[in-house]
């Protein structure tokens, strides 16, 4: 989600922030005196961009397309599994490449010349990586899906044990925490509420993208990108597919709102200020040229990291080269525009291209791939039929789009050219699908490819139908069968069939729980059957409301949590039993507090303890149920001896049906 592109003579590796593609000897930390080493350096290379830019040194003429591809990485039970470093060594391909988590991968296609079929070459081409990395996961007992954000994900798979290990990233993580001044704050709202604080940047590897480039010539460029800034909202629209997080529903592409929230390097001063985060949209259009861009990002956001930098650009250019720009390119990479400008180097020549981070992985190769023929063509279409966007739009209207997009999907409003407004369906179907069409006819694309990828969009468009609009409509259907964690396993399950299959979500059947043959595994650590919507009482509450919620909750433990969501004691159903024995809860009686009768030492356990563990500490400890905690002792759900006896029925029912068929 963090880097650049990756091929070797198209997007030679650049030393972005979340690959291993980019620079992996950059040294864990850094100097004053090397910070300002490498700010020399980096102006240095803005400097030779400006002088390459007047002498007309850039590649121009023709039009290159490209993508990345990111994915995540799944055990037998459909959670996320830390298997990339093992996966590479197995793979040992040169277009696979690490993402910031151990439970992330990322494959770069090749560069194609922008006409003929280089639709369908490009699918072919992700389809055969793709298989590549099935079929290796397999082997090793796992597997791979493409979404934008794995439903399955729990907050225990996002520490700094699961971060790839190399020195760059825990750089990173250092400086914007240090950036920071304190924990990264986290708040979404959509259906449900997503709020919590956290101590690294691994929220953002929860989210893995289909990032796709367009080459373009340096005198063009603002024209271009301004384009690009204009129809990312429809195309975003029409291509939601993350909708869920850590079990909340909250936007149609919950990618945006967590992107940004979790490498925000803002302190609160300048979140009073103002100050724009490393991860947006932009404040306006380019006028110019790519500059531009170049100069406000380094104007407005710190060095985070540096390397040694190992050429002079001014002397590479007198002797007639290609300098590498290499201090320019790693800031760029960390900070994380929607549309990004990049630099790289094809068979000696330097080129310009935008890399579109917006649209979602999955979820289906044909949707990703008809995703970026809708970009490419209105690309094409617009600029073609329009000399400067910035006369027609707004800019607040641009980014408010891309906000309404990301939250709402196809039901949003969208504001197009001269402030028409447009409901988005409307929009794309009655205007952008045809404007997107003649721009693919006239860079001469295949007309069976234009027909088959702006069709699927089309028909995910009419149905209402797109990634994020399925996941959400199985997990209705679903309703209460099985546990949130047995639903969650089944839409990552069905997703992973359905993709194996090929066919776009469109033609999707809604998920189900039965369609997940291991539901079982799902069973075997506390934190994959825990309730989470746990009702609790503060110590200094009366004991009376402890009771009350027992009587309407039919619950026979309330546990005890201090205001910043630490356990701190339990009460039980015999406690209040025995004091009701004792005469101190009738009206005459003072008020009694839930701390002085509340057990200060309750037996825990935490997400990852095995279950048969968590039924041997019960009967040990002869208690009716385990709180279960996470690191500072903070509460996160619990189990009864309810929830055990439901366990082991489903299982014995299972046992009995296998017998029976036998």
């Amino acid at each position: 989600m963090l880097r650049g592109a990756g091929s070797a003579v198209w997007f030679p590796p650049p030393p972005t922030v979340c690959t291993s593609m980019g620079r992996h000897d950059l040294p864990g930390g850094f100097t004053d005196e090397q910070l300002r080493a490498f700010m020399k350096a980096i102006l240095a290379d803005v400097h030779a961009l400006e002088r390459m830019l007047d002498e007309d040194r850039f590649e121009t003429g023709i039009r290159r397309i490209g993508a990345e591809q990111e994915m995540f990485l799944l055990d037998r039970t459909g959670r996320a599994w830390c298997g990339a470093d093992a996966m590479l060594r197995k793979l040992n391909h040169p277009q696979f490449t690490h993402e910031l988590a151990q439970f992330n991968l990322e494959c770069n296609l090749r560069p194609q010349v922008f006409g003929g079929d280089c639709l369908s070459a490009m699918e072919r081409e992700l389809q055969d990586l793709l298989q590549l990395a099935r079929a290796t996961a397999a082997e090793m007992g796992g597997g791979v899906v493409l979404t934008g954000i794995l439903p399955t994900l729990r907050r225990a798979d996002l520490t700094l044990g699961s971060m790839v290990q190399n020195p760059r990233f825990l750089a990173l993580n250092n400086a914007i925490s240090q950036l920071r001044g304190g924990e990264f704050q986290f708040r979404i709202k959509g259906v449900d509420e997503f709020e919590m604080t956290h101590d690294n940047v691994m929220l953002e590897s929860c989210n893995t993208s289909f990032q796709v480039h367009f080459q373009v010539g340096p005198k063009e460029f603002a024209e271009l990108y301004n384009v690009a800034q204009a129809i990312t909202a429809p195309v975003l629209a029409v291509s939601t597919n993350s909708p869920l997080l850590l079990g909340r529903r909250l936007w149609r592409e919950t990618r945006v709102a967590l992107f940004q929230q979790s490498v925000d390097a803002r302190s609160a001063v300048h979140l009073h200020r103002g100050r724009r985060p490393r991860v947006d949209f932009g404040d306006g259009w380019v006028r110019d040229s790519v500059l531009e861009i170049f100069r406000e990002d380094i104007a407005r956001f710190r060095v985070v990291l540096a390397t040694d930098i190992d050429e002079d650009p001014e002397a590479v250019l007198d002797r007639g080269g290609v300098p590498a720009l290499t201090a320019l390119r790693l800031h760029n990479g960390t900070v994380y525009r929607w549309n990004r400008a990049c630099y790289g180097i094809s068979d000696g020549r330097p080129h310009l291209r935008i890399e579109a981070r917006a649209f979602p992985a999955g979820p289906s190769v044909a949707d990703e791939v008809a995703n970026g023929a809708f970009f490419f063509g209105l690309m094409t279409a617009v600029s073609r039929e329009f000399n400067d966007v910035g006369k027609l739009m707004k800019f607040d209207d641009a980014k408010g789009n891309f906000l309404a997009a990301a939250r709402l999907g196809l039901q949003a409003n969208l504001t197009w050219f001269h402030g028409r407004e447009y409901a988005a369906q409307t929009l794309i179907e009655d205007v952008l699908l045809p404007m997107a069409r003649a721009g693919l006819q006239s860079a001469r694309l295949d007309a069976g490819d234009v027909d088959r990828y702006l069709g699927i969009v089309a028909e995910r468009c009419r149905r209402g139908r797109t990634g994020a609009r399925w996941a959400l409509d199985s997990l209705a259907a679903m309703g209460e069968k099985g546990t949130k964690d047995q639903r969650m396993a089944a839409l990552v399950r069905a997703t992973q069939a359905r993709q194996r299959q090929g066919d776009p979500v469109h033609l999707w059947d809604l998920a189900d729980t039965t369609e997940f043959e291991g539901w079982q595994e799902s069973y075997v650590q506390v934190g994959q059957f825990m309730t989470t919507d746990v009702f609790t009482v503060h110590p200094e509450d009366v004991v009376d409301l402890a009771a009350s919620l027992m009587d309407w909750r039919h619950i026979r433990h309330v546990p005890v949590e201090d205001n910043e969501g630490r356990l701190v004691g339990l009460v039980s159903h015999r406690t209040l039993l025995r004091l009701v024995g004792q005469g101190m809860r009738g009206a005459e009686s003072a008020p009694v507090a839930v701390k002085d009768i509340m057990r200060r030492d309750p037996i825990t356990v935490t997400p990852d303890t095995p279950t048969l563990e968590a039924i041997e500490s019960m009967r040990n400890h002869r208690v009716g149920c385990l709180p279960v905690v996470e690191e500072g002792n903070r509460l996160v759900g619990i189990i009864t001896e309810r929830d055990l006896i439901r366990v082991a029925a489903m299982l014995f029912e299972k046992h009995l049906r296998e017998n029976t068929a036998d």
